[in-house]
């Protein structure tokens, strides 16, 4: 592999590890709120199941 691919996947791993470190957790109060504050045109269907399984039902 070359070293430009190298250094390319390893931004990509990085960047991708600390963005997921600052979500919060699915079906926490903090990330029930940000879905709130979310449009709804922007959710996926996924977070649609999330949203009504966690914060309303649950």
């Amino acid at each position: 592999m070359k070293r430009t691919n190298r250094l390319t996947l390893a931004a990509v791993l990085i960047t991708g590890a600390l963005t997921a470190a600052c979500s919060p957790e699915v079906g926490s109060e903090e990330w029930c709120a940000d879905m709130k504050d979310k449009p709804k045109g922007d959710w996926t269907a996924n977070e649609a199941t999330d949203f009504a399984k966690h914060c309303i039902l649950g």
